[in-house]
């Protein structure tokens, strides 16, 4: 009876010898679970850890599986420690990468940093520190003069009001023998252009003809032709197209682009449409959106909506398909006019169509309602604006003050001066001449008074519109002192003549 409960408890595993027949060698697969405690000639094979373990319970005599113990699975933080005298010691670190580490570590990153510094600077359009930045770079035993750290810094001095500086760092250029390229010039014209130097310009174009290797190209052309479009001097405007014809060169789609906003906006619009039918007729300057763009707005600041509607229905026949900022200038137009069924209109579509409606959308609404003095409408599109996450910006806050200066609540505006504080929107001039404005109309002369000291304590510069503004406001009042003090002040924007009543 024993040796019958101990075989159904352990299954010894089958011996193979050699003389025996290959039928009867099948090897046995155990189960998960089902491996016999160890015999004794399995025990040397096995270590001490393996040898004390205890055998698993027998199964049953069925053959059920389910009550059997198998592995012990720990629980989470239920593991016990090993001892600290089986654990392997650490590896050292491989002997290649040990010395990168220790190089990196002791590298001195000074060249990286001021170029990255440069780089900062550049892009945070800080053009002081950027020559500071610059000048410390010059002095490194690695540095060489490149053409597009040049070309950066000529762009930024460009745009930042500082020709001369750009000039400078041009002939700077040249000593330390850095070659000249029709770019390099045409950032320095540009630097020009943006200031109004157009003398200075041109005499630069005069070089870079007599340069044999830095020939004007188009985007030169273009660069002076959009400083004379807004000079309103369209008679160089045509010398330059002359010029361009002369040499073989052909004005592209934003060339002409220039020239149509300039015609437009002075009320040229024969020689706005020579130029649109030039285009249509050119394989090099194919109107875009950006042209259709152009022309709706035009029309629709001067109002005329019908002709806004037809030059629509001709560039989608044309295969130029609208974009956001399209469907913008509709609503801006529509709304001018009052047309708040077409405006919704156009909303709608936009929704239809998965356009997004942007600050600039609402904007355009609030605009419109602000000029009706609907302050309820105006009120109700800028809440949907901000429950729909729009950002409102500057110019969101200047159509609200005008819209509820328009309207009579004056201390709507006050709360709508300490939002744009309270969000972080930037208060520039044109923000000022609004709060000014509603001052005026609610006379309060005291308050428009604070709002200019304001002004310069926060070195705002005032504007034409500005003193045009005080000015009316003091004239009304016949207060020929006030008047007499801003021109004194300020006698470029304030003539002489408005002192007079």
């Amino acid at each position: 009876m024993a040796l019958a409960a101990a075989a159904t408890t352990f299954r010894p595993r089958l011996v193979v010898t050699a003389k025996a027949d290959n039928t009867d060698t099948r090897r046995r697969h155990w189960k998960a679970g089902e491996f016999p405690f160890p015999t004794s000639s399995d025990t040397p094979r096995r270590s001490a850890r393996t040898a004390e373990r205890p055998p698993d319970k027998p199964r049953d005599e069925d053959g059920d599986s389910s009550r059997r113990t198998g592995r012990r699975h720990w629980k989470a933080g239920e593991f016990p420690g090993t001892p600290e005298d089986s654990r392997r010691p650490r590896r050292s670190p491989i002997k290649n990468v040990k010395k990168r580490l220790d190089a990196r570590a002791e590298a001195k990153a000074w060249a990286c940093t001021v170029t990255e510094a440069l780089a900062d600077r550049i892009d945070a359009k800080n053009w002081q520190e950027a020559l500071q930045v610059f000048q410390m770079l010059k002095e490194q035993p690695f540095y060489h003069p490149k053409e597009g750290t040049f070309m950066k810094l000529l762009l930024l001095l460009g745009r930042s009001g500082q020709p001369s500086r750009a000039r400078y760092l041009f002939d700077e250029m040249l000593q330390q023998g850095c070659q000249p390229t029709p770019e390099l010039y045409t950032a320095l014209i540009a630097a020009y252009c943006r200031n109004g130097l157009l003398d200075d310009a041109f005499r630069l174009l005069a070089d870079m003809k007599a340069s044999p290797v830095c020939q004007p190209d188009v985007y030169t052309y273009s660069t002076i032709i959009k400083a004379c479009v807004d000079a309103s001097r369209f008679d160089i405007v045509d010398a330059m197209y002359k010029d361009m014809a002369d040499r073989s060169i052909a004005p592209n789609t934003v060339t002409q682009n220039i020239v149509l906003s300039g015609y437009g906006r002075a009320g040229r619009l024969d020689d706005m449409e020579k130029v649109l039918s030039a285009m249509l007729d050119s394989t090099t300057s194919k109107p875009d959106v950006w042209t259709m763009n152009i022309i709706l707005s035009l029309f629709g600041n001067w109002g005329q909506i019908e002709s806004m509607e037809k030059w629509y229905e001709k560039f989608r026949g044309y295969g130029i398909e609208p974009e956001t900022r399209t469907l913008n200038i509709l609503i801006g137009a529509y709304g001018k006019k009052r047309m708040y069924d077409k405006m919704s209109a156009v909303m709608e579509y936009m929704r239809k169509l998965a356009f997004p409606w942007t600050t600039a959308t609402f904007n355009n609404v609030i605009e419109a309602f602000a000029d009706a003095g609907d302050a309820k409408n105006m009120e109700h599109t800028f809440n949907q604006m901000r429950a729909e996450g729009m950002k409102p910006d500057t110019k969101t806050f200047c159509c609200l003050i005008n819209g509820f200066g328009n309207a009579g609540l004056f201390h709507k505006v006050v709360g709508m001066v300490k939002l744009a504080e309270r969000l972080g929107v930037p208060m520039d001039t044109t923000f000022h001449n609004a709060v000014l404005m509603a001052c005026v109309k609610a006379e309060d002369l005291m308050e428009m008074e604070r709002v200019f000291m304001r002004m310069k304590q926060i070195q705002c510069v005032p504007d034409a519109t500005t003193y045009s503004i005080l000015v009316g406001a003091y004239r009304k009042e016949g207060m020929t002192d006030k008047i007499y003090v801003l021109q004194q002040e300020n006698p470029t924007l304030v003539p002489t003549d408005l002192v007079h009543v």
